[in-house]
């Protein structure tokens, strides 16, 4: 199993979009994999919320990382969160 690791802009964005780290391993290690732009991968995993975000209640929220797949490693270009 390769290790992933986040880029400096990926994990910038841990706090503001609420995900964790192990939310992204899961979404890239079980998710449905898709093509992304610029050659790049996604994948997207929904997980249970049930909690109030931004004065909303939202049941689910779904982790959609794009990353590259090295040789050796999966690096994390950026990480989308949507709240649903």
């Amino acid at each position: 199993m390769k290790p992933i690791r986040l880029s400096a802009h990926a994990a910038s964005y841990l706090a503001r979009r609420g995900f964790t780290v192990a939310e992204v391993e899961e979404a890239i290690r079980a998710g449905r994999r898709e093509q992304a732009e610029l050659g790049r991968l996604g994948s997207r995993k929904e997980f249970p919320f049930n909690d109030d975000g931004n004065g909303r209640w939202y049941a689910t929220k779904q982790v959609r990382p794009i990353f590259i797949e090295g040789a050796d490693e999966i690096i994390v270009i950026t990480i989308y969160v949507y709240y649903y």
